[in-house]
């Protein structure tokens, strides 16, 4: 056996389980979780391909949610759910403010991608849930963490040697770091009370200074071209950025206002993203 590279590695038991199939998570909750009365779940998993749909990836972003907060309810030890959502649950236009709080209105356009639309549904699905079940429901809509291996669309945009972008719009952007995101998923696991939080990030900046700061050129053009050209660098290159997802993000910008989690749950982003060009 290899030891963990984790400081708390002799305290972490692994189990590895299908969660979109209902039979083997009820065999994780009420077998390992229950021997261990392990009181607050914290789920995460979700299906990253912002291109990718379909039933399987419908299940793995919706029905596993559904499933563990079923499960939970009926559960003798767990006490609290915890939910990473999204911040592109939000709908973003320009009659909508920039700064969102978390009354915010919803992207529940039936024309938006799959990738939103589970978000959306995984989000109210968990919402809905709150104060009718035995465990406390705790949402989180986090901002991108900036980082490889995050699912991040702003990092696959960035990390590249040209990134394409509507002229005429140079909209703010909030990012975090994957360390921030942890600490809100702490704070939120030994928290108590249950509802929806906002997770910003420590920064909030125009996106062509992003891309300034990333070393990355940001090339303007008419915004009938950009998604063409990134299909067609999905094409030849699969990256995972597509316009269609961050079209609107991309002209009216979106900055989360974490209020209501530095008061509630006290968190407050202290990490800078590690730019590569510095400030």
């Amino acid at each position: 056996d290899q030891a963990l590279p984790f400081t708390h590695g002799n305290r972490l038991t692994y189990v590895s389980a299908d969660l979109t199939k209902s039979r083997k998570l009820r065999e994780v909750l009420f077998g390992p979780a229950r021997d261990l009365s392990v009181q607050v779940v914290v789920h995460l998993s979700q299906h990253r391909g912002a291109r990718d749909r379909g039933e399987k990836v419908h299940a793995a972003n919706v029905e596993a949610l559904r499933s563990i907060l079923d499960l939970s309810d009926r559960h003798p030890t767990i006490r609290r759910v915890v939910l990473r959502s999204f911040a592109v649950v939000y709908r973003v236009s320009m009659e909508l403010p920039v700064l969102v709080t978390e009354d915010h209105p919803l992207n529940l356009s039936p024309r938006a991608p799959q990738y939103v639309r589970d978000r959306v549904e995984a989000d109210l699905t968990a919402c809905a849930r709150m104060g009718l079940t035995n465990a406390e429901i705790v949402v989180l809509r986090c901002a991108e963490a900036l980082g490889p291996g995050t699912g991040s669309q702003l990092f696959d945009f960035l990390d590249a040697p040209l990134a394409l972008r509507p002229a005429g719009f140079d909209p703010m952007v909030n990012v975090a770091t994957v360390a921030d995101t942890v600490a809100a998923l702490e704070a939120a696991t030994h928290g108590s009370g249950e509802g929806v939080f906002n997770i910003p990030g420590y920064d909030t900046l125009p996106l062509t200074e992003a891309c300034r700061l990333w070393g990355t050129a940001s090339l303007p053009m008419p915004g009938p071209f950009v998604a063409p050209l990134y299909g067609l660098r999905h094409r030849l290159t699969g990256s995972e950025f597509t316009y269609g997802l961050n079209r609107n993000q991309m002209h009216f910008g979106l900055v989360l206002d974490g209020t209501r989690a530095r008061q509630v749950l006290g968190y407050e982003p202290k990490n800078p993203v590690d730019w590569p060009r510095g400030h």
